[in-house]
Formats: C-alpha cells, sequence, structure tokens
C-alpha cells in the first residue's frame, strides 16, 4: 500500500469539516487501510482522513505502540463520542500536521466513542488515558479544529508562522 503525504498547516483541508461516510465501500476500507500504514510510517498514534486531504469522518490509531506492547490498530469509520468525563486532564500534544510543534491541552480523561469498523459492526467503547487523548484529537480534525486552537492566539500565532516557513522551504526545494 502506498504511504499518502501528510498535510502540514495551514492547509484549508485540515480547517474543513469532514463528510460522514454513507456507503462503507472497499475504497473506503482500502483507505483506511493506507492510513494506518501512513501513521505508523510517520511514525504517529493517531491520523484522521482530513490530514492526507480525504475530507471524510474516518481515524486511525494505535496508541499502544507508546507503550510497547502489542499492537491494537483501530480504524474508525464516523467515530462519535457518545459520553465524556467531568474529570480533565491536561497533557503535551503534538500532531503529525504540525511537526516538531507542541502544547498543552486540557481534555476530558474519559471518553464513551461510538463507530463503525470496517466490517460495518456498530462498536461502543469507553477509553482513557492516551487512548481518551488521542481520539478527542483525531475526532477534532474531523471538525477542522487543530490541538493549537487551545493554546493561547499569540502560541498559535507563532507556530502558525513556523509552520509556514517549514512548508516555503519544503516548496523550495
Amino acid at each position: 500500500m502506498p504511504i499518502k503525504s501528510i498535510l502540514i498547516h495551514p492547509d484549508k483541508r485540515l480547517r474543513t469539516k469532514a463528510v460522514e461516510i454513507i456507503d462503507l465501500s472497499d475504497e473506503y476500507i482500502k483507505l483506511a487501510d493506507t492510513m494506518l500504514e501512513t501513521m505508523y510510517a510517520a511514525p504517529g498514534i493517531g491520523l484522521a482522513a482530513p490530514q492526507i486531504g480525504s475530507l471524510l469522518r474516518l481515524i486511525v490509531l494505535d496508541c499502544n505502540k507508546v507503550e510497547e506492547s502489542e499492537f491494537r490498530p483501530l480504524q474508525m469509520f464516523n467515530p462519535k463520542i457518545m459520553e465524556f468525563s467531568e474529570e480533565r486532564d491536561i497533557q503535551e500534544e503534538g500532531c503529525l500536521s504540525i511537526p516538531d510543534q507542541f502544547g498543552e491541552v486540557e481534555r476530558p480523561s474519559v471518553v464513551s466513542v461510538g463507530w463503525v469498523d470496517k466490517t460495518g459492526i456498530e462498536k461502543k467503547e469507553t477509553f482513557e488515558g492516551i487512548w481518551a487523548r488521542c481520539i478527542q484529537h483525531e475526532i477534532d480534525h474531523l471538525e477542522g479544529k487543530l490541538f493549537i486552537d487551545y493554546l493561547t492566539p499569540l502560541r498559535r500565532q507563532l507556530i502558525t508562522r513556523k509552520m509556514k516557513k517549514l512548508k516555503k522551504g519544503i516548496n523550495q526545494k
């Protein structure tokens, strides 16, 4: 499977709300498989379809990579947070579309998520820790939201300027 290029902020596709997947075709399943390969190669623990230019409600993740345990790749079609805890925590986040930039983001500690898996079966599971954080981060991508939106305006501007310089340097090569 060919690995896809990951869009770098600023890019209007990263700010566009993704559309629901109505019919789970082989094409979408192949896209999800390609997204997993792309995520692992990056390397990352999560990837949303808009990050590779596909404005679809599809995310992939595998947070077990972080813990050096068995792989647990998840492909979530039309994921939706059903419930979230009142308890919140603050952790540093980064993003494959905003390379080498990080910021402290406050999010609910626990989330229950509903989605359709690649066999068409509806699933619901409760996640905590890095899994809860990653799922919220990736679902934000489906809404056109980036982790930098949780930072101060000044910090967000600084990171955006750095990304513009990075993109300019890449385009000049």
